[in-house]
């Protein structure tokens, strides 16, 4: 009897513990996130403490963080290491995964808290702008059939980016970090926006590879 009420008390704490997390990161914005992301620990940030800090929302949140960097000016090549990442992640969006996975190697991946500091500064901005205009509509547009088309446009978004395309990657990140964003306010008008980036996206890579090809049988030819 006695065992009984204390794994009942036990079993009721950890479904309160579990809501109060819960209802703890639904109040805390995407932007309230980024925030407090470099002041979670000390030292490089890892993969690990972005997964954990973002919780929940960490599969959403992820995406964007990959997908941003690649918006603004990198070094020749980066936009290739940053879209491996987003190749591993983006599929499982597809399949219904709730937080995302990787393996323990690829978790103790980590990137400089001053960079991540500036990063997050630079794009603080843009996200209180987004978070201000989004609120949850649309919803039909998520869901397991939604949650499904998404990770296959991800997924194309991520192999567009590694593509070794002169200013390439601008239009596919910025539709990544749309539709990231979208997952995270559950706003499917952003959705749309970031599907239609994305046609974008595909249009130019279209147009650039025509150039290209156009380019090399003429100097061949």
């Amino acid at each position: 009897m006695v065992y009984d009420i204390v794994y009942l008390g036990w079993g009721v704490r950890r479904t309160l513990t579990a809501y109060l997390q819960d209802l703890m990161e639904r109040t805390r914005s995407l932007s309230m996130l980024l925030k407090t992301l470099p002041e979670d620990g000390e030292g490089p940030v890892s993969l690990d403490l972005v997964i954990r800090h973002f919780g929940r929302r960490s599969l959403g949140a992820l995406l964007f963080i990959l997908a941003l960097p690649n918006i603004f000016p990198m070094p020749p090549g980066a936009s290739v290491v940053l879209g491996f990442p987003l190749l591993l992640i983006a599929p499982q969006l597809a399949v219904g995964a709730m937080t995302p996975w990787a393996p323990a190697s690829i978790r103790k991946v980590a990137i400089d808290r001053a960079a991540l500091t500036r990063l997050c500064e630079r794009a603080m901005p843009w996200v209180v702008r987004v978070e201000h205009l989004t609120r949850r509509r649309l919803t039909f547009m998520f869901g397991h059939a939604g949650d499904i088309l998404m990770g296959i446009i991800c997924t194309l978004l991520a192999l567009i980016l590694i593509l070794p395309l002169p200013l390439g990657n601008v239009l596919p990140a910025l539709a990544l970090a749309v539709l990231a964003l979208s997952l995270v306010q559950r706003d499917g008008l952003l959705t749309i926006g970031g599907y239609i980036l994305t046609l974008a996206a595909i249009a130019v890579l279209v147009l650039t590879g025509g150039a290209i090809w156009a380019l090399v049988t003429q100097i061949w030819l």
